[in-house]
């Protein structure tokens, strides 16, 4: 395992201290000491892997740790705040994303034996220890950074094996259910890709429900176990980290940016908003940033 932790650190150590492309379709890597609105985000589906230092996530009522012994999976779209630590030793927190997409997934289990007994957990996230042979699958896909002309023929091959790995663990569920429609987390899903599509807009619950063929009372209890929020907090935090984006971009002045992500009222933006990230919005106003918010990695 060592080894293969040694290389992989050594192939994401070209990763800048933002989101870094590597030209590998849906894999990306990170490292250093990241702002504190940059991991304020709204994060895509993904598989996570730390290499060095760690992170701490809290989604909800939730808060996960994780380091180089653990990875992590999302299997929706979430809002989430975080925070990176270097190593005890010093070096700077270096991590690798794999984003999921449904469809590969779907492909992938379509050749694979149905799976026995029903669905296990609800959550659309957790933590598990990392094993060698994802390891070994992330290091075949991070070699092919030096070797582009292979990218097109084996991308697609280890991204395979890198899935079917996390189908092997204690994810292997989260997986499943994101790629079947008929699962309560894939209808959930889709009641939150149109929350985070239309955010601004007026939301009634009792029509969410009906895009995920669940009663209303059922419809919350999925929803608050897949995102530990409930419909209506899932939409706070969605326009709350959108008007972020928007205020250290210089967007707009707080006002204006209440309004446009869907706020009917300022002054209870301000009072939200300072609520969940612990100051006002004209303290992030007055920042100077690069257009890096949201990392998602």
């Amino acid at each position: 395992m060592q080894d293969n932790l040694s290389e992989l650190r050594n192939l994401a150590s070209r990763a800048e201290n933002r989101r870094t492309e590597t030209g590998i379709p849906r894999v990306a890597m990170v490292q250093g000491a990241i702002p504190e609105h940059e991991l304020s985000a709204v994060y895509d589906p993904m598989v996570n892997l730390i290499l060095t230092g760690s992170k701490t996530m809290t989604v909800g009522e939730r808060t996960f740790h994780y380091d180089p012994a653990t990875y992590f999976v999302m299997s929706v779209d979430l809002p989430a705040v975080g925070s990176v630590h270097p190593s005890l030793e010093g070096a700077p927190y270096l991590a690798v994303s794999l984003t999921l997409e449904p469809g590969i997934v779907a492909g992938l289990l379509a050749d694979l034996p149905k799976p026995t007994g029903g669905e296990l957990y609800n959550s659309g996230f957790s933590v598990a220890p990392v094993t060698d042979d994802l390891l070994d699958a992330w290091v075949r896909m991070l070699r092919l950074m030096d070797r582009p002309g292979d990218i097109a023929a084996l991308a697609p091959v280890y991204e395979r094996e890198l899935l079917y790995r996390v189908l092997q663990g204690p994810h292997g569920w989260m997986l499943r259910d994101i790629a079947a429609p008929s699962t309560a987390l894939s209808r959930i899903a889709s009641a939150i890709r149109w929350i985070r599509q239309n955010f601004a807009l007026p939301m009634r619950v009792e029509a969410l429900a009906e895009m995920a063929a669940l009663s209303v009372s059922a419809f919350h209890r999925h929803f608050k176990a897949v995102t530990a929020l409930s419909p209506l907090q899932y939409q706070k935090r969605i326009r709350l980290l959108h008007a972020r984006t928007q205020l250290i971009a210089g967007e707009g002045n707080a006002t204006s940016i209440a309004f446009g992500v869907g706020y009917e009222s300022a002054a209870q933006f301000s009072r939200e908003y300072a609520r969940f990230f612990g100051q006002p919005p004209s303290k992030d106003l007055l920042r100077k940033s690069r257009r890096t918010v949201g990392l998602g990695i």
